[in-house]
């Protein structure tokens, strides 16, 4: 008697495609999907045990619903010359209504209630005309992103004019002098601190001193820590109008 006809839908139908390089472990999915109405139980086999490991391998497909199978190709020298003769079948059973052990079912299912369905497995390796071309792809588009900013740049300097170049350099002279003075004035608040620290005033008057000077000095330090990063921005600015 022939075996009924498989009822769960496979994707993909008829092989499994491996991608390398195998050097490590390679992944694919095989999707089962139930259209019917009744539970299904299903395993899935394969010809080569040892250089796969499926996940699930085994289990109970709700009606009208479906799950992915991970099937995972352990590492291994590849050889292009050696065709692949693995195959898996995915063997599947219609769950009694009642059933309370899967195993049970298994063992005590009638040959011609069993139904099945058969996948070989490909080995793909990508050819080294392929990588070429993705180092390629890569390295041009690499170039682009580098000319299109050095365009950039160009448009912006030509631009600017003579005049425009002349009022940067004399701004960051400016900025120049201005962070040069904070410095000097930040020194001698740092003088007259350290004069009034080795004073023995009164305890109350000696606090509230320091203090003052030390929120002074603190204010001064962020306002030429940000005239020096203004100077730098400027700075390569033009350095880079220059160019």
């Amino acid at each position: 008697m022939a075996r009924p006809e498989q009822v769960l839908l496979l994707e993909p139908q008829h092989e499994l495609r491996f991608r390398g390089p195998f050097t490590d472990v390679v992944t694919t999915t095989l999707k089962l999907a139930n259209p019917t109405d009744r539970n299904v139980c299903f395993k899935v086999k394969t010809t080569a045990p040892r250089r796969y490991c499926v996940r699930p391998n085994s289990g109970v497909i709700d009606a009208g619903t479906s799950i992915n199978v991970s099937v995972m190709l352990q590492p291994f020298d590849y050889d292009p010359n050696e065709k692949s003769k693995h195959k898996f079948m995915v063997q599947s059973l219609l769950a009694p209504p009642d059933m309370t052990d899967t195993e049970g079912v298994w063992k005590d299912a009638k040959p011609e209630d069993l139904m099945d369905s058969k996948l070989r497995c490909v080995f793909d390796m990508p050819a080294e005309n392929e990588k070429t071309h993705e180092m390629e792809s890569n390295k041009i588009s690499s170039l682009s992103k580098s000319e299109s900013s050095t365009l950039s740049m160009k448009s912006m300097a030509s631009s600017m004019d003579d005049g425009e170049v002349k009022k940067i350099m004399e701004e960051c002279k400016r900025l120049q002098t201005e962070v040069q003075r904070l410095r000097e004035e930040n020194k001698q608040i740092r003088q007259e601190d350290d004069g009034l620290r080795m004073r023995k005033s009164t305890v109350m008057s000696a606090p509230h001193s320091s203090l003052a000077v030390r929120v002074k000095e603190e204010g001064l330090s962020s306002r030429v820590i940000a005239l020096i990063v203004l100077f730098f921005v400027v700075g390569v600015i033009v350095g880079k109008l220059a160019l």
